[in-house]
């Protein structure tokens, strides 16, 4: 079975300009050069995957530093990046000692706060004790949040990998599955299309158990007439996709009809409300707004969205007063729902795409929930 997609087709991510766009960020975040500890920045800026490694990033030039089990990877991605970055492989101590050496001609070394743990902040401390430590918040992830052509590509290659496994195992829903079973299934599809592995961990939330917004998979049936919430994603290349469909076994009646009715209202209301210039919390008033008038404002247990790319969840957020400005290039989503204790729960997403003048939705599988 074919992927969905040729990786040949994707378009080339710009990897090699992302460094000198931080260093224009450096002076005013009050440092000379940035120790990248995130694994996700650090993927971001050199095209390494691996699990370990730091990245020194200054005027003078960039140190990625890794151990012996990524030694051939590491310089196999950073120079498939195209990215000029010096490596240094070594055990633990003597890349402390590289990254020190390198660091030592930089007063204000910039340290990522919210991804060094204290045990790390005492150790690179006693190793860097030429140089000043300061707290930098934000720097990578800003840059991360305007995904170029080749991001996108890559999302929406995840997001088409997610549509067509989902058409094509939803069907076992009414042929009284479990939950766990339907989210092996949904899973294993996404692999055999081209995914590298669930982006999350899928929920599958049948009955009284949509009512948890993150409910996992269970080993109960799947009943006719219940609303399922299925939410979901797929890897490409790093870059994930995120979508929530809700689905029933036959119609929907009563309270159910209207509360996933009032949920498909609000999330056409956020999309229709997701554009270049606006802020993440004026699309979250727009969903909240409809849930309100619908007589489930306090049904609505979470945030609307959030930004998607190399992480499920990143910037920009899409929440309650949130002042992040979607740009265009931005990609997030739009996921209203409301939940009923001990009834059951419904919830709409997609994943959108912010252009200069029309948002794209990159999630395109029908939002019709009768099986």
């Amino acid at each position: 079975m074919p992927p969905v997609f040729s990786p040949a087709e994707l378009a080339p991510m710009d990897v090699a300009g992302r460094v000198p766009r931080l260093l224009e960020l450096l002076d005013a975040a009050g440092c000379d050069a940035l120790l990248v500890t995130k694994a996700e920045n650090v993927r971001y800026l050199t095209g390494f995957s691996g699990s370990a490694g730091m990245l020194l990033v200054s005027p003078a030039g960039s140190l990625l530093v890794t151990d012996g089990r990524y030694r051939e990877q590491a310089g196999e991605q950073v120079a498939s990046a195209g990215v000029e970055c010096e490596l240094v492989v070594d055990a633990a101590k003597g890349q402390l000692d590289a990254l020190a050496s390198a660091a030592q001609r930089h007063g204000r070394l910039g340290l990522e706060a919210t991804s060094v743990t204290w045990s790390l902040q005492q150790r690179l401390a006693s190793s860097f004790d030429r140089s000043e430590l300061v707290a930098t918040r934000g720097l990578v992830e800003r840059l991360r949040a305007v995904k170029d052509a080749g991001e996108a590509a890559r999302i929406e290659a995840a997001c088409d990998v997610a549509d067509v496994a989902i058409a094509q195992v939803k069907s076992m829903l009414a042929e009284g599955c479990t939950e766990a079973q339907f989210a092996t299934e949904l899973e294993a599809e996404m692999r055999r299309r081209g995914s590298s592995g669930a982006s999350f961990e899928t929920i599958v939330a049948s009955g009284p158990n949509g009512a948890k917004p993150h409910a996992r998979p269970t080993e109960r049936v799947v009943g006719r007439g219940e609303l399922v919430v299925v939410d979901f994603g797929a890897t490409v290349d790093g870059y994930r996709s995120d979508m929530t469909r809700t689905l029933c076994v036959g119609a929907p009646e009563g309270e159910l009809a209207r509360l996933v009715e009032a949920v498909f209202a609000a999330q056409r209301a956020g999309l229709r409300a997701v554009a270049a210039g606006v802020t993440g919390g004026a699309v979250d008033e727009a969903c909240r707004t409809s849930l309100v008038e619908a007589g489930y404002g306090d049904a609505f247990l979470h945030s609307t969205g959030h930004g998607v790319g190399l992480e499920i969840h990143e910037s920009p957020a899409v929440a309650k007063d949130s002042a992040d400005i979607l740009g265009p290039g931005t990609v997030v989503t739009v996921e209203p729902g409301a939940y009923l204790a001990g009834f059951g729960g419904a919830r709409i997403e997609d994943t959108v795409l912010v252009g200069s003048s029309v948002a794209r939705p990159l999630t395109k599988s029908t939002k019709d929930y009768t099986l």
